[in-house]
């Protein structure tokens, strides 16, 4: 999307979208022809068109099996995450942040202030909460491997025993399917 659809929410985009299972429960997903736009969990046509006001959306579950196959993949398999096309719009700030979440191995973890650090603004760790927030793909690039700089788990839009769980998965700790 350029940035001004991203701006007008999605004006004379269309974004294709489906809802399928995960081990992590129901997970929208939904794409512009350049790549994933979103990926969250819990969120449906409603929450969509919100985020996404202006745009036409379409829901198409087949055309979008490779790349909803590839997300299920990525959530089970973090540390073999298949490269998956991404069209993303945030600010520069944000794009530097979710770059620094890519570098986060598997299994690994940081915290705000790290991540401030590695996009050059020490001083920026709320500004780098924020925008770890505003990740618009979830898991693809990977926010909940970022915890508070006590050790706590901080927050996570989709719930923090959801965010318990990977973290588990990702170290070898625990199981993704198990509730």
């Amino acid at each position: 999307m350029t940035p001004s659809a991203w701006i007008n929410g999605g004006a004379g985009v269309t974004i294709d979208w489906a809802v399928v299972e995960s081990a992590l429960g129901p997970m929208l997903l939904a794409a512009t022809d350049k790549g994933i736009c979103r990926l969250s969990f819990d969120e449906n046509e409603s929450t969509l068109k919100r985020r996404f006001p202006n745009a036409t959306l379409l829901s198409k579950a087949g055309s979008l099996s490779s790349l909803t196959d590839g997300a299920v993949f990525a959530v089970q398999n973090p540390r073999r995450m298949p490269k998956l096309p991404l069209d993303l719009g945030g600010t520069v700030f944000q794009m530097a942040v979710w770059q620094a979440l890519l570098e986060i191995p598997a299994g690994e973890t940081r915290n705000y202030a790290e991540i401030a650090a590695a996009v050059g603004k020490p001083d920026a760790v709320r500004a780098a909460g924020s925008a770890n927030g505003a990740n618009p793909v979830s898991v693809l690039i990977p926010c909940h491997r970022v915890i508070r700089s006590d050790g706590g788990l901080g927050g996570y839009a989709y719930g923090l025993e959801r965010k318990r769980r990977l973290l588990a998965w990702e170290s070898g700790q625990g199981g993704l399917f198990s509730t």
